[in-house]
């Protein structure tokens, strides 16, 4: 379990400095930003399918995005992987607490503010 959890913070990681060597090296020659004033700034990303496609052509703000989501993607592996070996061992309470704590991540993770 600890290598799961590991892999997907090293993965992570990677993914969201991959992300920032492809925004700096886009955005290098820009002026700089004037910090006196406060900008609010969306990536835009809010479909799948450009997230998927954005990362596949190397944008820095879908590949920053896709690290983000591997990264709150990890714990939800790690209590997925405790339901499957906790049902292999046959284990009812711990299979269905792991259940009980999986449907919390979930409805959070879509319904959450």
């Amino acid at each position: 379990m600890g290598v799961l959890l590991r892999f997907g913070v090293v993965l992570a990681s990677t993914a969201v400095l991959a992300g920032m060597a492809f925004y700096l090296q886009d955005y290098a020659m820009h002026p700089a930003v004037d910090y006196r004033y406060f900008k609010a700034y969306s990536f835009g990303l809010h479909h799948r399918d450009e997230l998927l496609a954005g990362s596949a052509r190397g944008n820095a703000a879908a590949v920053i995005q896709a690290g983000i989501l591997l990264l709150i993607a990890t714990p939800v592996a790690r209590v997925v992987f405790a339901v499957v070996a906790f049902a292999l061992e046959r284990d009812r309470l711990y299979t269905a607490i792991s259940i009980a704590v999986l449907a919390v991540l979930v409805f959070s993770l879509f319904h959450g503010t």
